[in-house]
């Protein structure tokens, strides 16, 4: 009796399916502080990546005083094959005190492979801008909001370069600020912690 080997037609839909699973495992060997954390554990990333964020950014403080309010999302991961995503969770402080709970989720189709984990800081500068995000449902960049990524250059402080926009961005891993970044539609919603 001859063996038959099994060999998948390769429409689109079975090419997509690989990828989103190739995607999604590699997301689990990640499940580490950011994925399904505790309200301790969110904390105390989010603790970390303010320490972070003070090392690399000289004026951080400064920032972080003159703002309403400011959401730290620590060790956000980003996989890409073709199609990329990325998710992280982190914590919404106002006066230095937890108030809330967030996620964000963005995905992205285009030529892209590889993976990265950064940290995210949005320093809310107006009231207004902070209560559209703190009561919308489902806020989304670009859309409910635009975000002014900070880009620092030499000798530029952060305060100078944050202006007067209501919502600003530091994105960074561990070797600096990161300018080639978009936060166009990425998608935030509250958590129950």
């Amino acid at each position: 009796m001859k063996r038959k080997r099994f060999i998948p037609d390769w429409n689109f839909s079975n090419a997509l399916c690989f990828m989103m699973v190739a995607l999604l495992l590699p997301g689990g060997l990640f499940s580490g502080q950011a994925y399904g954390g505790t309200a301790k554990e969110i904390d105390s990333s989010a603790d970390a990546a303010m320490d972070r964020f003070y090392k690399i950014v000289t004026d951080a403080r400064k920032v972080v005083k003159r703002s309403k309010g400011v959401l730290i999302l620590p060790n956000v991961i980003k996989g890409a094959l073709v199609i990329g995503g990325e998710y992280g969770e982190g914590a919404m402080r106002i006066d230095g005190e937890t108030v809330d709970y967030y996620n964000m989720i963005s995905v992205s189709v285009g030529l892209q492979i590889g993976g990265q984990a950064k940290d995210i800081i949005f320093a809310f500068n107006s009231s207004y801008a902070l209560n559209e995000f703190r009561n919308g449902k489902g806020w989304e960049a670009g859309v409910d909001g635009n975000v002014a990524l900070i880009k620092i250059g030499a000798g530029e402080s952060a305060i100078t370069a944050m202006g007067k926009a209501p919502i600003v961005a530091f994105i960074f891993d561990v070797k600096g600020l990161i300018a080639d970044f978009s936060l166009k539609g990425a998608k935030f919603s509250k958590l129950d912690k």
